[in-house]
């Protein structure tokens, strides 16, 4: 289902095949999220990635760059975060050349002309306080930054204005030197290709890419801050993270606390959205999910609710967190998450895209790429105690941590409803 082959150079060309579609996405993985980022140049990550943007030698500004997948009717997007970075152009199939054309020149040939970092200030300024705005996104950010504290992961991946406004082209340049190395990198080719195509088109646009990284993160340290993240603020709603520090991605737990997850809020037939929406119609969203990073994770459940039942809301949240502890998880429950999971990584695979990030987000971060029988053999191992008893370990009252935004004001409360 995927072969992983290496250019001279010693960077990874991972193919991940499938029939059925008529599209390739190649996706460009780094190393190089916010992780490893000091105070002095928080955001410099994300800033960077839209420099990408901003053109190479041959598409000299983010206009040719637009207009040449554009012009194919491709996809084309980037995103940033804590642990890696990623670059992507979806296109049919017979326009792939195309595509490598683009990314490469973006990636290797990048100029961050000064024009450019100036007038790509304002905007993302503006993603910024956009963000500040949404509060549904900045809660969960904010619960981050209230289990992890002041050390990178408990950091905005978007940065602080101050570095925002200050970055220059030699933070740009020094930043891809040290990370955006053959070594930190991973291309991925999913849809319409093949192994030899991959490869022959990867020698020809990325054979430059070259080195070794020259920065590695600091390991997650264990912060004993407060339980409550309060910011009031005049919204319609209001909006929470209720959760726990989880396990990492690496850890043996970690296929046990992805259904965990599933089974208190995963799907429209999980605990919290039957007996917290349906039953009870105290919110129109709400989910249980779960962040994996390398030394660490994150379980925890977010709704939107009326601000005059935020408090009720709280409580049902608690509640099911202390029946899954007390009282485990049925079988029944967890063989449907089990296939709740497989159905939709199965569905997902069909889109190249998600086929693309599926495998080389594995290839980058993790000692071992698992193909889907593999991913789904972890899965059906899981047994109910496994659940029950991590349910147990990790939904204790002393390791609730609570965000909320909205009119509330008082923390004393909120604290008495997680304590």
């Amino acid at each position: 289902m995927f072969t992983v082959k290496r250019l001279a150079s010693g960077l990874p060309v991972l193919t991940a095949p499938t029939d059925g579609t008529s599209a390739i996405t190649v996706l460009v993985f780094a190393g190089a999220g916010s992780r490893y980022e000091t105070q002095a140049n928080r955001g410099i990550s994300h800033f960077l990635e839209h420099m990408f943007f901003k053109g190479g030698i041959k598409y000299e500004s983010a206009a040719e760059v637009s207009m040449a997948i554009d012009a194919v009717g491709g996809d084309f997007n980037a995103f940033t975060g804590k642990e890696y970075a990623g670059y992507y152009v979806k296109v049919a199939a017979q326009e792939v050349e195309l595509a490598c054309n683009v990314l490469s020149d973006m990636l290797i040939h990048a100029k961050f002309p000064t024009e450019e970092i100036e007038k790509e200030r304002g905007v993302i300024i503006e993603e910024y306080r956009m963000y500040q705005d949404t509060p549904m996104y900045q809660a969960g950010w904010d619960f981050e930054t209230l289990v992890y504290g002041d050390q990178p992961l408990g950091w905005d991946t978007i940065g602080t204005e101050e570095v925002i406004r200050g970055a220059k082209q030699t933070d740009f340049q020094e930043h891809k030197r040290e990370l955006y190395t053959a070594d930190n990198l991973v291309i991925t080719f999913a849809g319409k290709i093949g192994e030899d195509q991959a490869m022959r088109l990867a020698g020809k646009y990325f054979d430059q890419v070259d080195g070794k990284k020259s920065r590695a993160f600091s390991p997650v340290q264990t912060h004993k801050g407060k339980k409550i993240g309060l910011k009031t603020k005049q919204t319609e709603q209001a909006h929470l993270v209720f959760g726990v520090e989880g396990v990492s991605a690496l850890h043996k737990d970690h296929f046990t606390q992805k259904l965990l997850s599933v089974i208190l809020g995963g799907s429209m037939s999980s605990r919290m959205f039957l007996r917290i929406r349906e039953a009870r119609g105290l919110c129109y969203y709400i989910s249980t999910s779960t962040d994996n990073y390398l030394d660490t994770g994150l379980l925890s459940t977010r709704a939107g609710v009326d601000q005059s039942r935020l408090h009720e809301a709280i409580s049902a949240i608690r509640h099911e967190y202390d029946e899954a502890a007390k009282k485990g998880v049925t079988q029944q429950e967890l063989t449907r998450a089990k296939d709740f999971i497989k159905g939709k990584t199965t569905l997902a695979m069909e889109d190249s895209e998600e086929r693309a990030h599926f495998f080389g987000k594995q290839q980058l971060l993790y000692p071992k790429v698992r193909d889907l029988d593999e991913y789904f053999t972890e899965i059906d191992k899981v047994t109910v105690k496994q659940v029950n008893d991590l349910a147990h370990r990790l939904l204790d009252v002393d390791r609730f941590r609570l965000v909320v935004i909205g009119k509330e004001k008082d923390e004393k409360k909120l604290h008495s409803l997680i304590s």
